[in-house]
């Protein structure tokens, strides 16, 4: 009987801890404009744990939003960018290394809010491996059935339900699906991307006013 308790309990601890390693960690991404809190897919073991890796040695604190789109995206994590001169053309500071992709798709893809790892164009990077640093937060734009139905036409590719009711009632950027690793997802503060989102930019689509990621931290 006590050796029956005891395989239970056991079993039970058991349980425990894996469902604990399946949480969802949750970034909260302090800026100029007010908060932002991601959570990392777990499906994306090497980007969550790159990504919470640079959270703790506090590489983002500091660092730009510096490149941002209307109806696209938001993009920080150039680590050249802090204190960057406003003259300054920002997007090549990264770390010396890359993750390899984990393209999650159709389960993860470019609706608004998705988080999502930046790299170099497919001509110079076949694999489609990630920058260790730099990132975006897909706003994108709302589509008809009509423009949908025209992508599909044109890609020779289906879209599930799923992503034609986003893509139509939340808006996202469906050109990306498939090429690019998301591994995360805004759960609050969608209102501060949008803020960002609608800053006036230049030619280069830096912001005119400097935004910056104050600090990150993981949230308990």
């Amino acid at each position: 009987m006590k050796r029956s308790i005891a395989a239970l309990i056991t079993a039970l601890f058991s349980l425990t801890v894996c469902a604990d390693n399946e949480k969802e960690i949750k970034i909260l991404i302090n800026t100029d404009l007010g908060k932002i809190t991601v959570k990392l897919y777990n499906e994306t073991p090497q980007h969550r744990d790159n990504f919470i890796k640079l959270v703790n040695e506090r590489k983002y604190n500091g660092v730009l939003f510096h490149r941002v789109i209307k109806q696209f995206m938001i993009q920080a994590g150039d680590v050249t960018s802090v204190n960057a001169p406003a003259d300054k053309k920002l997007g090549a500071g990264d770390l010396e290394y890359t993750i390899p992709a984990e393209i999650v798709y159709p389960k993860y893809f470019h609706k608004a809010g998705r988080l999502a790892a930046a790299r170099i164009g497919d001509d110079k990077n076949a694999e489609r491996a990630s920058s260790a640093s730099q990132f975006y937060i897909v706003t994108g734009k709302h589509f008809s059935d009509y423009e949908l139905n025209k992508m599909e036409k044109e890609n020779g590719k289906k879209l599930t339900s799923e992503e034609r009711e986003a893509y139509k009632i939340e808006g996202g950027a469906p050109h990306l699906d498939g090429a690019y690793t998301v591994f995360g997802e805004v759960v609050k503060g969608m209102n501060v991307v949008r803020k960002i989102e609608l800053l006036e930019t230049d030619s280069n689509d830096r912001p005119r006013k400097n935004i910056k990621i104050k600090t990150m931290k993981i949230l308990k």
